[in-house]
């Protein structure tokens, strides 16, 4: 399925939201102090509504299409890792090669996976294997959390607009890698296109803010010196 990527030149204002309520913090992280996802998102349809269903419905034929080889990228994905993006930032990346790179990309996972527990508690949508297992009787990567937002879809996209300043060059490849990420998991039966959705708008704003945290881009022109250093 084709799907339109994230231009490259917009994605500032991409959520047409303004982050609020970020102060100064120490560099190598945490670098959002009262970042509010709650206040960002919309709420997910309430179940059974004419917008769920519909919701749903579209997870289900995206799922009834897959093939066993997105089924098997899904399984490898289970955690968004910088290895993920291997191929689109091209052959300069190898696992290990970059440990500033990594360290900037451990703090900032574990700060997005914050920002989507604490959405997925509030609201609690239940994921498409869960609330119809009638339908989706095999998911290709079963989980059991919340749904809404899309954890991989938020990682996905806030890391490859990250990355994006890493590797200008492998901008395309990088931000199409986010994209897929998150699409994956409704191929999987794990999620739905209004999750993926809400995800990749949590990613956004979350990729706005860093790059407006001074210590989060003191620590990116230190991994932006050393991939220099070491790509030569």
């Amino acid at each position: 399925m084709t799907r339109q990527l994230l231009s490259p030149r917009c994605w500032f204002t991409a959520v047409g939201l303004v982050v609020v309520g970020l102060t100064a913090a120490k560099a190598d992280g945490p670098y959002l102090q009262a970042f509010d996802p709650i206040a960002l998102l919309p709420p997910p349809p309430a179940p059974h509504s004419p917008e769920d269903v519909a919701d749903r419905d579209a997870a289900f034929r995206i799922y009834s299409a897959r093939t066993d080889e997105e089924m098997v990228t899904a399984r490898a994905e289970h955690r968004v890792t910088l290895d993920a993006f291997a191929q689109a930032m091209g052959p300069v990346y190898e696992e290990g090669k970059f440990p500033k790179l990594d360290k900037l990309f451990e703090a900032v996972g574990t700060e997005v996976k914050a920002a989507v527990d604490q959405s997925r508690d509030h609201w609690k949508r239940l994921r498409p294997n869960v609330a119809d297992p009638a339908r989706f009787k095999k998911p290709g990567d079963p989980e059991k959390t919340w749904a809404y937002p899309s954890g991989h879809a938020a990682q996905g996209i806030c890391f490859a607009l990250l990355l994006a300043e890493v590797f200008p060059d492998r901008r395309d490849a990088i931000l199409k890698k986010g994209r897929e990420i998150g699409w994956v998991r409704i191929q999987a039966g794990v999620q739905t296109p209004l999750d993926n959705q809400a995800g990749e708008m949590l990613g956004r704003a979350l990729a706005m803010a860093y790059m407006h945290e001074p210590a989060f881009l003191q620590d990116l022109a230190a991994v932006n010196a050393q991939v220099a250093d070491l790509s030569q």
